[in-house]
């Protein structure tokens, strides 16, 4: 037996479906530094069988700075380019809050755009945005890990964008490491601090490596206000950019919202 031929079978039957993205490919741009967006994106798209998740990482320094941030901008048309090289994606986020502010949401999306040409794109604060608008809150408590310089770039973007920030809170840590390490204790007490001042909407958590998708819907039953943070925002908008428009209320009022 050890010595006969093998025998080749070639050119076997087969039928294609849809693959495992029949609802849609929504690929990610991560940063080289982040701990946090994929796990908390995995566990949100566990809930949208049917919507597939790819993601490349760019480089960046892990000092949060407004030179570093924008120091990205020349990398991310090659994260973009090689997401399932010759076929469809149908949408792209670029996972950055400060980056795309700093750089701004138009820049990226042009950048991305270089390598897929009209592909959907979206970005923490684009999110953040569609987000506020779905709640119909104007008026965004704020609260970052970011050093000041950093965080007068989020307030002044913003606010340029026609809502108001009456409270900024801020951890003031630039190191993306300490920062994914930051206990969701820690991000629920913020988050109540800020509520407490009263006269806010909603309260937005900047950064991709905060820790808070899993627990925005017990925050909002505490704070009476709905919640949502870089991760979370992101994660809706480009499910609800690929058509993926279920309602998951286990991660919040947000996941209850179309656009």
């Amino acid at each position: 037996m050890l010595d006969q031929p093998m025998k080749l079978i070639e050119h076997l039957p087969f039928e294609t479906d849809e693959g495992i993205a029949p609802r849609g490919r929504i690929g990610l741009i991560v940063l080289a530094s982040d701990y946090t967006i994929e796990h908390e994106w995995r566990q949100i798209f566990a809930a949208a069988p049917g919507a597939a998740l790819y993601h490349s990482r760019i480089y960046n320094d892990n000092q949060i700075t407004p030179e570093t941030l924008r120091a990205m901008e020349p990398r991310i048309r090659d994260c973009a380019d090689v997401f399932l090289p010759g076929a469809k994606m149908d949408v792209i986020a670029y996972g950055c809050t400060s980056a795309s502010m700093a750089i701004g949401e138009e820049k990226v999306f042009e950048r991305i755009r270089e390598a897929r040409p009209g592909v959907a794109c979206t970005t923490p604060i684009t999110a953040a945005f569609a987000a506020f608008d779905a709640f119909k809150a104007r008026r965004i408590g704020v609260l970052t890990p970011y050093r000041a310089d950093v965080n007068r770039i989020v307030a002044d973007y913003i606010g340029a964008r026609g809502y108001k920030v009456p409270v900024f809170g801020s951890f003031n840590e630039e190191s993306d490491a300490v920062v994914a390490s930051i206990s969701p204790a820690s991000i629920r007490a913020g988050v109540k601090r800020l509520a407490q001042e009263g006269g806010i909407d909603a309260v937005f958590v900047s950064c991709t490596s905060v820790r808070l998708a899993e627990a925005a819907a017990d925050i909002e039953a505490e704070v009476g206000l709905p919640v949502t943070s870089s991760n979370h925002a992101m994660a809706w908008h480009a499910l609800r950019l690929a058509g993926v428009d279920n309602a998951m209320p286990q991660f919040g009022r947000l996941f209850s919202l179309k656009l």
